[in-house]
Order: structure tokens, then C-alpha cells, then sequence
């Protein structure tokens, strides 16, 4: 499998990521992940709309709790917007966490079956078989606009960078 020249750090420590890292300007390549209600999912299910991703390890985490707290307040000022929020969480877990908090503007996505996003996004921890935390802006055409794999896994990413990036597709 190969390996994501990308660096990134968990805790400091040196983690490897696998798949094929992906770049500003090229076409987002299709994935298919489980829904909340175990359905396959592909990004052609939100063809024609602008799509931000947001990959994060795990929905029982601060950090990770707190970028999905925030992608959901900006996906509520979003109109024709999918907001994907994207772990290898079991999607009972993430459904539960959405549900006590009330984020309704973000679709969470399960990776954990067969690691297809991450693999073909350049996503996965070879180490903890956990997806990195990043955030991926795709146009209504899925040329890919914007992607930030965050350096430092513990870390939130770049939220005024990924939102300027946004403005500039709507």
C-alpha cells in the first residue's frame, strides 16, 4: 500500500500515513462509507453540491467532538452545502454523539468498514488504523479546492482557511 509522504505527528510521535494523498485542483476520487443507518454512501450521492469533509480519528475525543461542533455551526449558515463529517467510528457511536448534542447540519460518515476514503484520500494511520484529521473543500464539478491534512493529530484544523476556501467556490 502506499504510503503518504504527508507529515504528521500523533502526540508528537511520528505516525504513517496510508493511501494516496490527494492535492488541490485534481478530481476527488469516489468512496463509498456506511450512513448512520449502515447504507453505502459515495460522494456521487452529493453530486452537483460543494462538499466539505471533515476527517477526524474518533467522535470520543475533545478535539475531535469540538471540530464537529464547529463544522455543524457553520454548516447551519450553509445553503447547498454538504458538510461530511468522516471517522472510522462505528455510525451508532457518531449518531449518539450528534443526537446528545444536536448537530443537525452535518451528515456523519463511517469509514470503519473497509478504510475506502481514507485509503483513497491518504487518510489512515497505519499505526492506529484511525483515520488523521483534515478537511477537504470539493466544488460542484468534485475538483478538489482545498485539502489540509492537520500536521499534529491532536490539533483542530485550520478553520478560517478552510472557510476562505469555501467562500471562494459558493
Amino acid at each position: 500500500m502506499e504510503k503518504n509522504k504527508t507529515k504528521v505527528t500523533f502526540k508528537g510521535n511520528p505516525v504513517t500515513l496510508v493511501g494516496k494523498e490527494v492535492s488541490q485542483g485534481e478530481k476527488a476520487p469516489d468512496f463509498t462509507v456506511l450512513s448512520s443507518g449502515l447504507e453505502p454512501v459515495s460522494l456521487e450521492s452529493y453530486k452537483g453540491k460543494v462538499k466539505v469533509i471533515a476527517v477526524y480519528p474518533s467522535i470520543d475525543t475533545g478535539i475531535c467532538q469540538a471540530q464537529n461542533r464547529r463544522f455543524n455551526q457553520e454548516a447551519d449558515k450553509l445553503k447547498d452545502v454538504a458538510v461530511l463529517s468522516i471517522s472510522v467510528d462505528l455510525p451508532f457511536a457518531q449518531s449518539r454523539f450528534c443526537a446528545a448534542e444536536g448537530l443537525n447540519s452535518i451528515v456523519t460518515l463511517s469509514d470503519h468498514k473497509n478504510l475506502d476514503f481514507g485509503l483513497k484520500y491518504g487518510f489512515v494511520i497505519e499505526e492506529l488504523r484511525l483515520l488523521s484529521r483534515g478537511t477537504i473543500i470539493i466544488d460542484k464539478e468534485d475538483k478538489i479546492r482545498y485539502v489540509e491534512y492537520v500536521p499534529e493529530v491532536t490539533q483542530e484544523p485550520d478553520y478560517e482557511k478552510a472557510l476562505k476556501a469555501l467562500k471562494e467556490v459558493l
